[in-house]
């Protein structure tokens, strides 16, 4: 059974940081830690509240975790600051985490900005050169390549752009899309595309 370390922010909805991890991660057949970055106040209507968990606090999470149990992979979520995008960073450099999966969370699905401006700065330059495999929304992608990212082929685009900044892979997904979703998977050479149908359904977080 693989260890899957998240790191990431709690998510009091239980449809995406922590909570939506460990699910997906026991599904998928593997063991789940956590090492949590914040706590989160929020429901499917958007975010009440953000309290950032202390920075030492966030790297004796993952020492305890690593230091004993260990990683096979970690993914990160919510970071929120430069100082925990750093940390986060510098504990995995340690424990020589190999295999890195980056959701550079920057932006709520209802628009609640849930990463500062320095700290996208720091994720751009420290973490992605780090990740194996980075999984931007449209928004989140727009930010890091810096040109909207509204259809297919700036999809593609900024796949190549991210791709720049280090990481093997790149995964722009396209939930934000009209119609049908697609995702879009870039390994510096070629593209694969992921459509389906869109569920027509208000619960989506």
């Amino acid at each position: 059974m693989k260890r899957i370390l998240t790191i990431a922010g709690s998510d009091s909805g239980g449809g995406a940081g922590i909570q939506a991890d460990l699910k997906t991660i026991t599904v998928l057949g593997g063991y789940g830690m956590s090492a949590i970055t914040a706590v989160t106040a929020q429901n499917s209507i958007g975010v009440q509240g953000v309290h950032p968990i202390p920075v030492d606090f966030i790297k004796l999470q993952m020492k305890s975790v690593l230091s004993d149990l260990g990683a096979d992979a970690a993914k990160t979520g919510m970071l929120v600051s430069p100082e925990i995008v750093t940390a986060v960073a510098e504990q995995l450099k340690h424990y020589r985490v190999e295999r890195l999966v980056v959701d550079p969370v920057m932006v709520a699905k209802s628009g609640d900005a849930l990463l500062n401006k320095a700290a996208q700065v720091t994720m751009r330059e420290v973490l992605l050169p780090m990740a194996h495999l980075v999984t931007p929304n449209l928004p989140e992608a727009s930010v890091l390549c810096g040109f909207p990212v509204n259809d297919l082929g700036t999809m593609k685009d900024a796949a190549r752009k991210i791709h720049e900044l280090g990481p093997p892979y790149v995964l722009v997904k396209g939930g934000h899309l009209e119609g049908d979703a697609v995702d879009v998977l870039f390994d510096g050479e070629g593209f694969q595309t992921y459509q389906s149908h869109r569920l027509n359904n208000r619960y989506t977080h």
